[in-house]
């Protein structure tokens, strides 16, 4: 049951995994625009976690959208400049399709501030999180299942909530990651020519805390200081004890990886890893980015999309997801 209620530097070096995360064809047409409605958002809640819902009608197919990485809002937003609104363009470029969205802030954040401390969090404890969502929305609902579309780092959340559950339609898995975090993020650094002068440091960090030992950042570049920060170093280490197609491989349903051509944090072997996996799809969408909006390849323009929210989401983004839902 709904309950209602009340980077330029930093993209390279990836403070706080904030940007660490952020195919071809489906058969049949996706539906066509609705004109004349109009999207109301409801707030609802599961526990001490809050969402907005915007149903497109009881009989519709209802997709709950999991956010990124680090402190990123329910509408796609957060600190260091990220201001995209991405999840709530999506929100609403789907209902136009006549699909109903629930997006969320995350455990500690935001409108789920109360729930706890936002750092003391792990895959596990962020999968029976959303777990816990699908079944306040199913409660009394006439749904059978509902659809998880984790972005960028939320995949692979999505990938470990849908383990061992009947109540999944499917899996859409946009920037999400195919390999472990410190593989990923030691290609991020590495990526970053500005990044040189710390790059040892940072690999060094990488390696420690994937064999489960903690860092001492005391003599650490700022920058890194930040980016492994002893709060987050235990979400850190969960992170990198998860392999992506494994967790696909358990959890055993039709999933849609989507991959954006000028992607900056996940590259398309990582999406083509992810669609290896059996009943797993890929659409490659050329001139999409990590925050899902059309944008150049070269660095500095890409940098520019994630603090104009008022950029449309990629064309072909919502029609992708819509034909994987209808199919």
């Amino acid at each position: 049951m709904l309950i209602p209620k009340r980077l330029d530097r930093l993209l390279g070096i990836t403070a706080r995994l904030v940007l660490v995360f952020a195919m071809i064809g489906c058969a049949e047409p996706a539906p066509q625009p609705r004109p004349g409605l109009h999207v109301v958002e409801e707030e609802v809640s599961s526990g001490e976690l809050y969402g907005a819902h915007i149903s497109a009608g009881t009989d519709s197919p209802l997709v709950l959208i999991i956010p990124g990485s680090g402190p990123t809002d329910r509408d796609g937003n957060g600190p260091n400049r990220l201001n995209t609104n991405a999840y709530k363009l999506l929100a609403e470029g789907l209902f136009d399709v006549g699909i109903s969205t629930v997006r969320v802030d995350k455990y500690g954040m935001f409108a789920s501030a109360n729930a706890g401390d936002a750092n003391a969090v792990s895959v596990a404890h962020y999968a029976s999180d959303y777990r816990a969502w699908i079944e306040t929305l199913l409660n009394d609902d006439p749904r059978s299942c509902i659809y998880l579309l984790g972005h960028s780092e939320g995949g692979v959340m999505a990938m470990a909530a849908a383990i061992d559950r009947n109540d999944i339609c499917g899996l859409v898995l946009l920037a999400t990651p195919g390999r472990p975090l410190d593989q990923v993020l030691a290609e991020q650094l590495r990526a970053n020519p500005a990044n040189a002068p710390i790059l040892d440091d940072a690999l060094e960090a990488i390696a420690l805390l994937k064999r489960g030992e903690n860092v001492d950042t005391s003599g650490l570049h700022p920058v890194l200081q930040q980016l492994f920060h002893a709060d987050v170093q235990g979400f850190i280490m969960s992170m990198m004890s998860h392999d992506p197609p494994q967790l696909l491989q358990q959890a055993d349903l039709p999933a849609l990886v989507v991959h954006g051509g000028t992607d900056l944090q996940v590259s398309e072997e990582d999406a083509r890893i992810l669609a290896s996996v059996d009943q797993a799809e890929l659409v490659i969408i050329p001139s999409m980015n990590h925050v899902l909006k059309d944008a150049s390849d070269i660095r500095a323009l890409n940098v520019m999309t994630y603090s104009n929210p008022n950029l449309p989401l990629s064309k072909g983004l919502v029609s992708a997801i819509a034909s994987f839902v209808f199919n």
